[in-house]
């Protein structure tokens, strides 16, 4: 069996039991994935000039996840890409109150990042582990795993490197050489403005950053988290062939020529061949916007 590195909070839900598995913490692995081709999502409401597209949570299509077990399984929306096809995607994975899914495996890896409600994904025989918003994780293809969800609302992010995407029986495991990640949002580490020459931000404006996967070097498929302080004005600079941008937690003003639209968490911004994306976030509150792209981007101020 593959073990999981499970990188724990210190206050588990008070509803299941603590953690107690506390003495093997795993050596992470991170596997660079497979560079796919890039792609849109049909419905997606897109500037072909610019190669800039735009899709709002409330914009979303659902369908089942896994058509075979119908409304046992959780829906999914598609933000970019095409699930069902051979290249890279990125959807919404919503399940419903107390799903908790049998032992499975997938014939893909994926990483997932929580957008509201919490949600646990390991070993079958794991102890609870749960992680709410702003949590990452990421799940080899071939390992056995359960996923379980709590909240009404539960809403996950989900990205694929090379698809199809399907759920497959664990009878047909196998081990793919990756091992799995839990980051608990507590245990991510944040790296200031001041501390990374590409956020030319200074003052109430500045934005963090933390990376979680990849390089940031040109041709080389990378994700990043921003945290964003409220009402900031930014300018984001991506010179790369894709651009990915989930708005994770808070909300992002996007400006689209004379047009602003207001993004909440789930909905998605992107662009190809090269674009700058002009933002500025909610004055309630900070936002959280998960970024994978291709190579190395630039965050400066905005007008």
């Amino acid at each position: 069996m593959m073990t999981r590195t499970r990188l724990r909070f210190e206050h588990p839900h008070p509803h299941h039991r603590p953690t107690a598995d506390r003495s093997h913490l795993r050596e992470i692995v991170l596997c660079a994935l497979l560079i796919a081709r890039s792609g849109f999502g049909a419905d997606a409401a897109a500037d072909e000039t610019s190669g800039i597209e735009v899709v709002q949570h409330s914009e979303v299509a659902w369908t089942h996840l896994n058509p075979k077990r119908g409304d046992l399984a959780p829906k999914a929306g598609t933000l970019w890409g095409d699930r069902n096809g051979s290249g890279a995607t990125g959807f919404l994975l919503k399940p419903s109150d107390g799903f908790a899914s049998p032992p499975h495996i997938h014939n893909v890896s994926y990483r997932g990042i929580v957008i509201r409600g919490l949600i646990h994904n390991d070993d079958p025989e794991a102890a609870a582990l749960w992680m709410p918003a702003g949590s990452f994780w990421t799940q080899p293809r071939g390992e056995v795993h359960i996923t379980a969800a709590e909240g009404a609302d539960t809403l996950a992010y989900i990205e694929i490197e090379a698809g199809p995407y399907l759920v497959q029986p664990s009878e047909e495991a196998f081990d793919s050489g990756e091992r799995p990640i839990n980051l608990h949002r507590t245990n991510v580490v944040w790296q200031d403005a001041a501390d990374l020459e590409w956020i030319r931000v200074t003052g109430a404006d500045a934005p963090q950053a933390a990376m979680l996967w990849g390089h940031r070097a040109a041709g080389e498929l990378n994700g990043t988290l921003l945290k964003l302080p409220a009402g900031a004005r930014l300018s984001i600079e991506s010179p790369g062939r894709s651009f990915r941008a989930v708005v994770i937690g808070g909300a992002v003003h996007y400006a689209q020529g004379e047009t602003i639209q207001i993004l909440d968490p789930g909905s998605y911004f992107g662009s190809r061949d090269g674009a700058t994306h002009s933002i500025q976030t909610s004055p309630d509150g900070e936002s959280l916007v998960y970024v994978r792209t291709d190579g190395p981007f630039e965050i400066a101020p905005g007008e």
